[in-house]
């Protein structure tokens, strides 16, 4: 059985991080290299954003996040766009944060539409932060339940839940270090 993060969880692994730690970990973030892994969200989720970040880079992850970005241009303009187009063209990999904020999100739909056309639907996924266990609110755009997800949960061949990559429609699986090593 799989299991999706909820917001509590990440304000969890916020907590459980120093206040340097969490800085650290946020400022680590805006360094793009071509390994690394474009992470989408929405600016009201700012908040859960280290606790996501620890978790990612505890898989091997070199995540970046253009909030922290200094090369950006201060006020958003069409060289942000540019910019943002550029940086995930130059990721490895696309991790879309999805939440109820997401639905407001100008950015989103546009990123993840870039994304798609230009990484592999493989080197794409979903990361919900649900309000509760049982939320579907971050589902309610139609075209996120096409790609894969990173849950919590039992997969074959391990002897206690990873954090996975799962396709839902094959219901399969891969080990979150994995997927973002490939």
């Amino acid at each position: 059985m799989v299991e999706y993060a909820t917001l509590a969880d990440l304000r969890r692994f916020n907590s459980d991080m120093l206040a340097e730690e969490r800085a650290s970990s946020v400022k680590k973030a805006e360094r793009l290299s071509p390994a690394a892994t474009f992470l989408s969200h929405s600016s009201k989720d700012g908040e859960y954003l280290p606790g996501l970040i620890k978790l990612l880079e505890s898989h091997g992850a070199n995540v970046y996040v253009d909030k922290k970005d200094d090369k950006l241009p201060v006020i958003t303009s069409r060289e942000t766009a540019k910019a943002l187009r550029s940086r995930i063209t130059q990721s490895k990999k696309f991790m879309l944060f999805a939440t109820k904020a997401s639905a407001d999100s100008r950015w989103i739909p546009w990123e993840l539409g870039l994304a798609d056309g230009i990484k592999k639907p493989s080197n794409t996924a979903i990361f919900p932060g649900l309000d509760s266990a049982s939320d579907t609110t971050w589902a309610e755009r139609e075209y996120l339940a096409i790609y894969d997800r990173v849950v919590w949960g039992k997969l074959e061949g391990f002897e206690k839940n990873v954090w996975m990559v799962w396709d839902q429609e094959s219901n399969s699986a891969v080990e979150l270090s994995r997927w973002l090593k490939s």
